[in-house]
């Protein structure tokens, strides 16, 4: 499975640890769609685009994380791509993000990395990266039902 990142300056620093983190530490491979330096003038919807895009035509073969300051933002800039289902994360309880796949079939995660450690976030990522969707009947026919109002 291919992972794609995106980031603006407000989850460089985050993201830069992920990257490592999913490629070196649980093995997937990994796309940087950027930002590539700390720039705080950059805007987020430049990158998350790229990244949302690449999901979108991966289909089942690709997941994305995108990082902001809440990830609010950069969810809703992802979730304009048909195809992508991008749930947001901060701070919660990790079955959220364990729900989000299992039910949901989430393939974008969005993290906010003003309101996130970097050890809350790597133990997310892994759980939400080595989660699979249930596939439930239920859960399909609700999903497709999603995939129709784009």
């Amino acid at each position: 499975m291919r992972v794609h990142f995106a980031t603006d300056h407000a989850g460089f620093e985050l993201k830069e640890e992920l990257v490592n983190f999913v490629a070196n530490d649980l093995g997937y491979e990994v796309v940087d769609h950027g930002a590539k330096e700390l720039d705080p003038t950059d805007d987020y919807p430049d990158y998350v685009a790229e990244a949302a895009a690449a999901v979108a035509a991966a289909g089942k073969d690709g997941r994305g994380i995108v990082i902001g300051k809440s990830g609010q933002g950069e969810a809703m800039a992802a979730n304009r791509f048909p195809g992508v289902r991008a749930m947001v994360y901060y701070s919660a309880p990790l079955e959220v993000a364990i729900l989000s796949r299992e039910h949901n079939d989430s393939n974008v995660l969005s993290l906010g990395a003003g309101f996130i450690s970097t050890e809350e976030a790597k133990t997310v990522v892994q759980r939400w990266l080595a989660t699979d969707f249930s596939g439930d009947e239920r859960h399909v026919r609700r999903n497709q039902k999603l995939d129709k109002l784009n």
